[in-house]
């Protein structure tokens, strides 16, 4: 019986993503997955036709990793970057497709990660970690290789219930462009950095 329960949370995505939120809540920043407007505002920030290469960071259940996919380009690549054990198992166990790839691992070596899966460098990072429970040394290191992974041209996309990352990246980045997402669940700060 206690299998059978533990089964059927983890088919649901999100009692999965509450679950893993109370147990590892500095991990996790919020309760619930993303909303569709928020996703609606980050996919309408991506030029698809150069993004070639797209890496998210925080996966979580892949609400997000889906849409980018439904709208990714038949030649393009995706690697998702998760360090929970249970939602990468989760990915692969529901995600079918041969655009993407998933690795458990730290954004910190996004740099290693892409080089390992032979890809120079990323057109789009797009990014739900919690910076807002990291360190400030270890926010600042994610953001760092976050700009060092881009392409010339790419983009970071990401998506904060707080300001607390702003100064980080504009540290960082030569572009920071806000936008405000009312309608999340938290209401969310989008912004859109450019190196």
């Amino acid at each position: 019986m206690r299998s059978f329960k533990r089964l059927a949370m983890t088919a649901n995505p999100v009692a999965l993503f509450a679950r893993n939120f109370f147990k590892f809540p500095s991990m996790i920043g919020s309760i619930v997955p993303s909303s569709r407007f928020l996703v609606k505002d980050l996919m309408a920030q991506m030029n698809w036709q150069r993004a070639h290469v797209v890496v998210e960071f925080g996966p979580g259940v892949g609400t997000i990793t889906k849409e980018l996919l439904l709208r990714m380009r038949q030649d393009a690549v995706l690697v998702v970057i998760e360090v929970n054990g249970d939602f990468v198992q989760y990915l692969r166990n529901t995600i079918c497709d041969s655009r993407l790839r998933i690795v458990q691992g730290s954004a910190a070596h996004v740099r290693e990660i892409l080089s390992s899966q032979g890809l120079s460098g990323a057109d789009y990072i797009i990014s739900s970690l919690p910076y807002s429970l990291m360190t400030d040394a270890a926010r600042q290191e994610i953001v760092t290789e976050s700009r060092r992974a881009l392409h010339p041209q790419g983009s970071l996309l990401v998506f904060q219930y707080s300001r607390l990352l702003l100064p980080c990246l504009k540290s960082t980045f030569s572009s920071v462009r806000l936008k405000f997402q009312l309608w999340n669940i938290l209401p969310a700060n989008i912004f859109h950095c450019t190196p």
